[in-house]
């Protein structure tokens, strides 16, 4: 059992880290007071080959595999988890599902023009009333001789009102529950497709672009479809596998990040004559959460190692995405009390890891969700 990288995927980790730390880090503050994404990240991404890293080049991808993209997620999660959520939604959610469902034809109109970043992707799958159960969605599509009308509501929408394009999943019977969906590939300019802001102000990933979409008889040609009829659930959960990987590794990169964080003050802060890092109480802290860490990256890392070897890896994944939230989770606490009332402001990254990861427990299956597909993989359900 070999650990270490090979050559290519340390110069992809190194390359993602140079970006993430000179490019990323020092404008993520301003980005998540202003509440706005940082557009300019996206043809540099593209440029650096990130921006749809696992596609094959014939189609604008850098032929990375699963496991260097996680590098890339990982080192970006260190720096800010707004841009690290970008680029899983572009790369894997939408890049990805077209790559792995989309007609020839559709591959050559779509993924090079995302990879290079012409144009934005969105995966538009959560609805008011359906969320974890994918198939009480609601949205419909209905058939109209070589068209298809799609008419229904989605919330929460990552790079929702910036997209070219959305991946957009409707039922043509509701009564038929998962056999009845369908995923469609919609240009965003198309008659009857209209986005706005989500309304309020999001706990974390504030620089994210968040979206409701409206889909108001937005009639698309019958080769708008993506997969055959009635696949897709089959689309939707085969993009999610992929993108919790990318979760994952954003997550254990936000760890590191608070862990580091927390190595650098205690070093520096000094109580009762010494520096925190010396009390046996601050070592324990830091000791467990070193630990929690290099597990979490382990499991993300194995989850990419099996998707590379063509392996069955969903029950992998939902482990990896499940503990390595849960373990960023308790990191980006801890962070927050060690940096005492300095971990209270915004003055410190820590703050802000600390509002994100809650997102990340969330979005591409909540950790209920994750433990139940790791159990319903157990016990054979």
């Amino acid at each position: 059992m070999n650990f270490d990288l090979n050559p290519a995927q340390k110069d992809i980790q190194a390359r993602a880290r140079r970006f993430a730390q000179e490019e990323v880090l020092p404008i993520a503050r301003e980005a998540d007071e202003k509440g706005e994404f940082p557009l300019h990240l996206v043809r540099r991404m593209a440029e650096l080959g990130f921006l749809a890293g696992p596609l094959e080049p014939e189609y604008g991808g850098a032929g990375m595999d699963h496991l260097s993209f996680a590098l890339v997620c990982e080192e970006l999660g260190r720096a800010d988890a707004s841009v690290r959520g970008f680029l899983t939604v572009q790369a894997s959610l939408v890049c990805q599902c077209i790559r792995e469902w989309g007609t020839e034809e559709q591959r050559q109109r779509y993924l090079p023009r995302l990879a290079a970043g012409e144009w934005i992707g969105c995966y538009a799958l959560t609805e008011p009333g359906s969320g974890s159960d994918v198939a009480s969605l609601q949205t419909s599509a209905r058939e109209e001789g070589d068209h298809y009308v799609l008419s229904g509501e989605k919330i929460w929408i990552t790079n929702g009102t910036l997209a070219h394009l959305a991946v957009v999943f409707a039922t043509v019977d509701p009564s038929a529950r998962h056999k009845g969906i369908c995923a469609f590939l919609v240009e965003t300019g198309t008659p009857g497709f209209r986005r706005e802001k989500m309304p309020g102000r999001p706990l974390g990933h504030r620089a994210s672009d968040h979206a409701r979409i409206i889909l108001d008889a937005c009639r698309v040609p019958r080769s708008a479809l993506l997969g055959a009829p009635g696949e897709g659930f089959q689309v939707a959960l085969s993009a999610l596998d992929h993108g919790r990987v990318g979760v994952a590794a954003g997550a254990v990169g936000l760890a590191q990040a608070c862990l580091e964080a927390c190595l650098d003050f205690t070093s520096h802060r000094r109580q009762f004559g010494q520096r925190i890092a010396d009390f046996q109480a601050i070592q324990m802290t830091l000791a467990d959460m070193a630990t929690e860490v290099d597990a979490a990256r382990l499991l993300t890392y194995r989850a990419a190692w099996m998707k590379d070897q063509g392996l069955p890896a969903t029950k992998e994944t939902s482990i990896a995405k499940l503990f390595a939230t849960e373990v960023a989770a308790r990191a980006a606490s801890e962070a927050v009390l060690i940096h005492g009332s300095r971990g209270y402001s915004n003055t410190y990254p820590v703050e802000r890891h600390y509002r994100d990861i809650k997102g990340l427990q969330i979005y591409e299956g909540t950790s209920h969700i994750q433990r139940l597909i790791i159990a319903r993989d157990l016990i054979g359900a």
